[in-house]
């Protein structure tokens, strides 16, 4: 049981009664970052779901190519799944080799390295665009990290100095007087790190899961150029070299 003497107390300290008390600025401050706080918890939550989705496809996909004896014998139906990340990249290198292959006949041009450049530069740009991808959303998470404090900090000036200009109206330094504007800005302060430590955490472990995912995508883009240049390259007879081909 609580003190009856501490029930007033409580009932004053309860957040929605200070809320209610700020003026028209503190509370549009404390609104706004909880405004930001629900945008920054759907980010975090969506951005993880979309990065393990995306790894599960792309070793999904990895696998289903080391099982195949020739890199296009993959199906179309596969191969044209841009949306996995493995699959854009491959996609990429299959047309620009395809394409330079049929450049370079009609041209008489058609050597191994020219298809081979062409691909590698597909592949380049391919994995520039998938990892702009994982680091979609990242930025703006980021903003909210670093601005959710100084809004906080912002609204606890602001309601300190409406404490003190009440205190100047009024010719007292009661309690009475301070209370609303101190407990505003306290609030905008709490509210400011409600929104600023989850997302610190969210951000490191999104950009710690970003930065592996883009070094397995650049591990993969670098076995698939060496692939297509031993297939095209070694093999013994021209069928694989031809399969490259279209």
């Amino acid at each position: 049981m609580l003190a009856p003497h501490l029930v007033p107390l409580l009932a004053t300290a309860n957040p929605v009664t200070v809320f209610l008390r700020c003026d028209i600025e503190d509370q549009a401050i404390i609104l706004g970052l909880g405004v930001a706080s629900i945008i920054a918890w759907a980010v975090m939550i969506g951005k993880r779901s979309e990065l393990g989705n995306l790894r599960r496809l792309n070793h999904a996909f990895d696998q289903r190519l080391r099982d195949e004896r020739n890199l296009f014998d993959l199906p179309e139906s596969l191969r044209s799944r841009r949306g996995i990340p493995y699959a854009d990249l491959f996609a990429e290198a299959s047309e620009a080799y395809k394409h330079a292959a049929a450049i370079g006949r009609e041209k008489g041009i058609d050597s191994l390295q020219f298809r081979l450049g062409h691909a590698e530069n597909a592949i380049q740009r391919a994995l520039a665009r998938q990892t702009l991808r994982y680091e979609s959303s990242m930025i703006f998470l980021a903003s909210i990290v670093s601005g959710a404090p100084f809004l906080g900090l912002l609204g606890t000036v602001w309601g300190v100095m409406e404490s003190f200009s009440e205190v100047a109206l009024q010719q007292t330094a009661s309690i009475q007087t301070l209370a609303p504007g101190v407990s505003g800005a306290l609030l905008a302060t709490i509210m400011g790190l409600v929104v600023a430590i989850p997302s610190v955490f969210g951000y490191n472990y999104l950009l710690a899961r970003t930065r592996i995912m883009t070094t397995e995508l650049e591990n993969f883009a670098s076995s698939l150029a060496d692939r297509i240049e031993l297939e095209s390259d070694v093999s013994p007879s021209p069928d694989a070299d031809r399969a490259l081909r279209g």
